[in-house]
């Protein structure tokens, strides 16, 4: 890829993400940790509750408080961690490997993909349905 059209790329990710800049709460370390734990738990709920609905022979595993490894029938993985130091999740699936940063408030928490701009939980449903062969629908427990 050539430099230019990277700077493009790079221009284009920061256009979208101050587009929405305005409605977007700040938030410090003590609140990332707490939205990470609360997003992590509603997806190890949703895909247990998955799991046990429609008999996916799931493994979740939680690692250290701020992993989750997804392991579906087929042994293929997905990795969800949060990173502190940066306010992002992080996901590893099949399709690749991808970065959400903080882009909500407190009373609607959104993470957004620093490249495509699509939400989270949405793209990790996508992304385990795929792998799991069966429609799963992951959705944040609200606290």
């Amino acid at each position: 890829m050539n430099v230019s059209k990277r700077m493009i790329e790079y221009s284009t990710q920061a256009l979208f993400m101050n587009a929405n800049s305005s409605n977007v709460e700040a938030i410090d370390d003590k609140q990332f940790h707490q939205l990470g734990a609360q997003l992590l738990h509603s997806i190890e709920v949703a895909l247990e509750t998955a799991d046990d609905e429609l008999d996916l022979d799931l493994d979740v595993e939680r690692q250290g408080g701020n992993v989750i490894n997804i392991r579906f029938r087929d042994k293929s993985v997905i990795v969800v961690n949060t990173q502190p130091p940066l306010h992002e999740i992080w996901v590893a699936a099949k399709s690749g490997g991808y970065h959400y940063r903080w882009a909500g408030t407190i009373a609607q928490p959104v993470w957004l993909d620093t490249k495509t701009g699509k939400e989270l939980l949405s793209d990790l449903s996508e992304f385990a349905s795929v792998q799991a062969g069966q429609p799963i629908k992951i959705q944040l427990i609200k606290n």
